[in-house]
């Protein structure tokens, strides 16, 4: 029995030392750890159309009551119309009396005729009593006379305010910012309203830009201007879009945009809208992201790819003619190279370029060195960003 014991410790001992010293000098098998791999974004200058159209949110203001300036001196003869009439451009409002002044005597003498030779005697017409001119004061527009202040054989001077007719009609304006002013430059004829719960989208021509530089209030003329007129409704300003979305948003507003709404379009002073006005189209044309290029009007500068890099999914299948894009000539290996480019039209994601861009050529999809861009919707900030619990 004891060398049975010690035959089986041996046999232990020998399967200890095999596990601690020779199993356990084996490799055994590797696991991938985590890796990333760094790449730069590359797209692909590409043929596209481009469409400047920008968008607005704004607002429906009543126009302004436009003031009735007597146009003579004199006393009120006689009143024509009363306030709450309704008017006509040129309708007569009220009269004006003015007294001629006499005109004084030629001095008596002897005349001569268009010969030269002595005449016959002067005789002077004599004025009996005063002389008066009377003078029509007019609707300066069409509308309701809202108030006129003058009386019977009040005195008036030229230029005196002596009433208000209020037009009944409305402006829609919105604010724009810089970037859109440039997108702005070819002046647009109309644009299209999308009034918030209001009549379906319609035309309004002879859109107004202003630059707020040039106006002391930053208002747009036509505004309110302190005066009720038309419908009193006050609806709370909206920015949404009418069937979804919402108007463009941008920096500081640098300017106003305005149109005349049209004559039987019925909206109310406080209305929420949007405008969409179109300033130009490119069609066919070489385009790159906005976000390739620095600047946006006029000029601007693209980093062309360095060697080797793979244009990224939004970028055209391919560069012209199916090869792909060369590296840039001259500049260190690896490293891209800036290029100055003439702008064209943008729509707010690419822009068209004119010239220094050849289709195919690819270019970063980011300028080098710009900050990084917030994507829209909530951000998680880390641990302890919200409160615990429930």
């Amino acid at each position: 029995m004891p060398v049975a014991w010690l035959a089986v410790f041996a046999v232990i001992a020998v399967a200890l030392v095999k596990i601690a010293f020779v199993d356990g000098m084996k490799s055994g098998p590797s696991v991938a750890g985590p890796a990333a791999q760094v790449t730069t974004p590359v797209v692909q200058a590409m043929r596209a159309t481009v469409t400047n159209t920008v968008q607005v949110a704004a607002t429906i203001q009543s126009d302004a009551p436009a003031g009735v300036r007597s146009t003579a001196a004199g006393k009120v003869t006689h009143i024509f119309l009363s306030p709450g009439a309704k008017v006509a451009a040129g309708d007569n409002l009220y009269q004006v009396r003015a007294e001629v002044p006499a005109e004084p005597a030629a001095d008596a003498g002897q005349p001569t005729t268009a010969a030269g030779q002595p005449g016959g005697p002067v005789t002077q017409p004599v004025r009996s009593g005063p002389s008066y001119t009377y003078t029509d004061v007019l609707a300066p527009v069409s509308g309701e006379l809202e108030t006129l202040t003058v009386l019977m054989d009040q005195q008036v001077g030229v230029g005196e305010v002596t009433g208000t007719v209020n037009p009944g009609t409305f402006t829609i304006s919105g604010s724009v910012d810089a970037a859109q002013q440039y997108r702005l430059l070819s002046k647009p004829a109309s644009a299209r309203i999308s009034v918030v719960g209001g009549p379906a989208p319609f035309e309004c021509p002879s859109v107004v830009l202003k630059s707020t530089a040039s106006d002391g209030s930053g208002s747009v003329g036509g505004g309110n201007g302190g005066l009720s007129g038309g419908a009193g409704m006050s609806v709370p300003f909206a920015t949404a879009i009418p069937g979804g979305g919402a108007a463009e948003q941008g920096g500081s507003p640098t300017g106003t945009i305005s149109c005349a709404v049209p004559a039987g379009v019925q909206v109310f002073a406080g209305l929420g809208a949007t405008m969409t006005v179109t300033a130009g189209q490119a069609t066919d044309v070489i385009t790159v992201p906005l976000t390739s290029v620095e600047g946006s009007v006029t000029e601007g500068s693209v980093w062309l790819a360095p060697a080797g890099a793979t244009p990224g999914p939004a970028a055209a299948p391919g560069a012209a003619g199916g090869e792909p894009a060369e590296a840039p000539a001259g500049g260190p290996p690896g490293e891209p190279q800036q290029r100055k480019v003439q702008l064209g039209l943008n729509d707010g994601s690419v822009v068209e370029i004119v010239s220094g861009l050849a289709e195919g050529e690819a270019v970063l999809e980011f300028i080098p060195g710009a900050p990084a861009q917030m994507q829209p919707g909530p951000q998680f900030a880390g641990p302890g960003s919200y409160p615990a619990g429930g």
